[in-house]
């Protein structure tokens, strides 16, 4: 397949959205797409993981201790396969270019997301959903990566916001799916994940390499930096800040993620529903949590250009935490809790898209891909740790306690963040 010579050119300082180059709007298309899909394929086990997994143990309900503990697993496998990812892509974006490593993460989790609606055995669906994990976390990395050296410096605080809005419509789309497909066996969401490898095509016709990464591969170094040099000198402290703080956030993120579909579906008021009925209050709900981090990451994205990242993220954290402690503080009616509580938590992980163009440019060029996908994705590994963790914090279906005990992390992460170096205020004004 063919892919364009010419470099893309260094970012920049367009005014307007007319006054932007066509290899500008070609990588733009492409990273945003990349998310989008992201965003799809991540979800679509989230929605079905209780009804799939009993089908796969072959129990009769959903309740069952042992559909907890099989489908936190196969959770904890893709977190570990997006932290993964991320260094593995990250890498190979740094050394055989952004546009090529874009296109393999998303041939990666499109083919491996299609592959699950093979699964006969829960161990052989988390094999799955772990490899489809390494392209979801490879394509973070590299789709932030390749507009941070394509497009305007001073547009960060919005690429931001509209690349995570992305990832949202992608996750809107998952639901929207189980939405349709819900009186279906739940194995056939999967299928729809197959969709974004035909973006692959698109991608190696008509995205370049950004001629920033072509003038540091061309600047003489006859090796690229190893992947210790990001412990090593002024970047170490960096990069120990940066995992501590995507650790927590991403830990705190993914376990309420992951376990309120579950403590909403065994609410008293919801169990006694029709299976059909309480998956469609379940994506309907994560619709509007999604919904509403979509006005999130504009917030954010406003708070980011009015003050910088840092005190931003600070804020958004801080917002996350006392959500969860009111919210979770007393047992809830499942209206009260889908209707305003949880989309209000969703609200808050706008700060997630900040990220994107947060990340990047604190590290040296032929680290830059390697440096923010590893530092991000191997918040994974401990968001694994912490979904199967905080699954046993409760018994039975009621996770009101575990989902009052995240704002915590949310705290933790604030407090680090205010240790973080930032991008030059020129960057965020």
């Amino acid at each position: 397949m063919a892919s364009p010579s010419l470099p893309a050119p260094s970012p920049g300082e367009a005014r307007s959205l007319r006054e932007l180059s066509p290899v500008q709007w070609k990588s733009g298309i492409a990273a945003w797409l990349g998310w989008l899909f992201d965003g799809l394929d991540m979800h679509l086990y989230t929605l079905v993981a209780a009804p799939f997994v009993a089908q796969l143990l072959h129990v009769a309900s959903t309740a069952d201790p042992a559909v907890k503990e099989k489908s936190s697993w196969i959770q904890a496998a893709f977190l570990i396969g997006w932290a993964l990812g991320g260094a593995v892509f990250g890498r190979i974006g740094d050394r055989l270019g952004r546009s090529r490593a874009l296109s393999l993460t998303v041939l990666t989790y499109a083919l491996f997301t299609g592959l699950s609606f093979f699964a006969q055995t829960w161990w052989q669906l988390m094999i799955l959903r772990f490899v489809a994990a390494l392209g979801i976390g490879g394509e973070w990395a590299v789709g932030s990566t390749l507009l941070a050296e394509t497009w305007p410096r001073r547009w960060r605080p919005w690429i931001a916001a509209v690349l995570q809005t992305g990832v949202n419509i992608g996750v809107l789309l998952a639901c929207l799916t189980g939405y349709l497909l819900s009186g279906t066996e739940p194995r056939y969401v999967f299928l729809v994940g197959i969709l974004p490898a035909l973006l692959v095509f698109w991608i190696r016709r008509h995205v370049p390499e950004p001629a920033e990464w072509h003038a540091a591969k061309a600047s003489g170094r006859l090796e690229d930096p190893p992947l210790l040099d990001l412990f090593r000198g002024k970047v170490a402290r960096t990069t120990w800040l940066t995992i501590a703080v995507c650790a927590s956030g991403l830990s705190g993120w993914w376990a309420f993620m992951f376990w309120h579909p579950q403590h909403l579906r065994h609410l008293p008021d919801v169990a006694s529903l029709e299976p059909a009925a309480i998956n469609q209050l379940v994506s309907v709900t994560f619709a509007w949590v999604i919904g509403s981090s979509i006005v999130g990451n504009f917030f954010a994205g406003w708070l980011a250009r009015r003050l910088g990242f840092r005190p931003a993220l600070v804020l958004m954290f801080a917002g996350f935490a006392l959500t969860l402690w009111i919210g979770f503080s007393t047992d809830r009616p499942a209206a009260q809790l889908s209707q305003f509580w949880l989309p209000a938590v969703g609200f808050w992980s706008g700060l997630f898209g900040l990220f994107t163009m947060f990340l990047p440019p604190l590290f040296p060029t032929l680290l830059r891909t390697t440096g923010a996908g590893f530092c991000y994705n191997v918040g994974r590994i401990a968001a694994a740790a912490g979904t199967v963790f905080s699954g046993v914090l409760t018994q039975g279906g009621n996770f009101r306690q575990t989902l009052f005990a995240l704002g915590f992390l949310f705290l933790i992460a604030g407090l680090v963040a205010l240790a973080m170096p930032s991008p030059d205020r020129d960057e965020a004004t």
